[in-house]
């Protein structure tokens, strides 16, 4: 079986559809929730997937540096080593070279750095990431890429991503035949429309099986971010799968559901249940709140989750203030049930033609605010 992606229904600009891959199908809008050292932290691969998970995100710096990606291979491949035998996206390591590592050095051929674990020096070229991606054995791989943080001025975001183009093409000649797995090619260029253009037609020119939306959601604010994301879509193929890496908060997902994005990550809804910041249909509450010391509610009447429909917001506040794991894995399930659910709202939404109406429900709910303290 190799790797496809049929559209099913468009409402607008927002569309819905299935990526097929050996491991399982993929519905979309999608929303990939982020192991990044081979677990979703706080949860359980089935726990995962009970929250409606089709995907999760894998992450190449962060699996070369420790334990290896030579040690994964051995030991069976990523899906074998983290239990989850669905699909796995990894992402090329280029986005964490640029924040975490220490004396990064940038050429041609490629990234030196050293590690922000123990110092040690590494080298990452495309070659080298479609190397440790295919050692992972991901069923979605993307190509390395440069990518600058914002803001930045026209030639610096220029020379960054005609050299992205370049590492685009080792990247594609790198992956070679695989059927079953999928190189995806990252669309870069800052906030600058005439650069996203050369870089989707670059892109285009070299083939790939979906295209990502990369260098956003790196400082730019929202507003520049959907600004991008009314042309920037539409410059890539109608039939191919769309990826905007790295978002993001409800209100950043909808909003780019809205613009013709397919699927998505970040690591917030499970960071955020760690740090006691729950998302509800009502918008933020904060479990850490005193105000919740004696309220004997769930967090979400409408809520499927454990967290909801067993425990109490007493009960949470009073874990999360005494520092418990079991609070970190309930909110942070709690955290992946609302972003899923939100997906499946919004799939079931296009599919209906009623896709702009859910979208003002949504914001409708969110503007309420949390339930009247007791």
């Amino acid at each position: 079986m190799r790797f496809s992606f049929d559209l099913n229904a468009t409402d607008g600009k927002a569309r819905s559809g299935i990526i097929s891959t050996p491991r399982g199908e993929i519905r979309t809008p999608a929303f990939m929730p982020v192991g990044t050292a081979a677990t979703v932290k706080a949860m359980m691969p089935h726990s995962v997937r009970e929250t409606g998970a089709d995907i999760l995100l894998g992450n190449t710096y962060h699996l070369m540096l420790r334990p290896t990606a030579e040690r994964i291979d051995r030991l069976g491949g990523l899906h074998k080593f983290m239990n989850w035998e669905r699909p796995i996206l990894t992402d090329s390591g280029g986005f964490q070279v640029m924040s975490l590592a220490a004396l990064r050095k940038l050429t041609e051929k490629g990234v030196t750095f050293k590690s922000h674990i123990d110092g040690s020096k590494h080298e990452i070229t495309p070659e080298r990431s479609m190397e440790i991606q295919r050692l992972l054995g991901s069923d979605i791989v993307m190509c390395f890429d440069e990518c600058p943080a914002l803001p930045a001025d026209r030639d610096a975001i220029a020379q960054s991503m005609r050299l992205s183009m370049r590492w685009a093409a080792r990247s594609r000649d790198a992956f070679g035949d695989r059927p079953g797995h999928a190189l995806f090619g990252i669309q870069q260029g800052g906030l600058e429309r005439d650069f996203r253009s050369e870089s989707a037609q670059a892109l285009i020119d070299i083939g790939f099986d979906g295209y990502a939306l990369g260098g956003l959601a790196v400082g730019e604010g929202q507003a520049a971010m959907f600004d991008v994301l009314d042309y920037a879509p539409d410059m890539l193929p109608q039939d191919k799968p769309r990826y905007l890496m790295g978002v993001g908060k409800p209100d950043d997902i909808v909003g780019a559901v809205a613009r013709g994005v397919d699927m998505m990550d970040c690591v917030l809804p499970s960071r955020s249940g760690r740090t006691g910041q729950v998302f509800t249909r009502r918008g933020v509450v904060n479990i850490k709140n005193a105000r919740h010391a004696d309220d004997p509610r769930p967090l979400d009447e409408g809520c499927r989750c454990p967290a909801c429909r067993s425990y109490s917001r007493a009960y949470l506040h009073h874990v999360f203030r005494s520092q418990e794991i079991i609070s970190s894995m309930l909110l942070t399930w709690h955290n992946l049930t609302y972003y899923q659910d939100l997906m499946a709202g919004m799939r079931e939404a296009i599919a209906q033609k009623r896709f702009a109406a859910w979208q003002s429900d949504f914001e409708a709910g969110r503007a309420q605010g949390d339930i009247e303290p007791m």
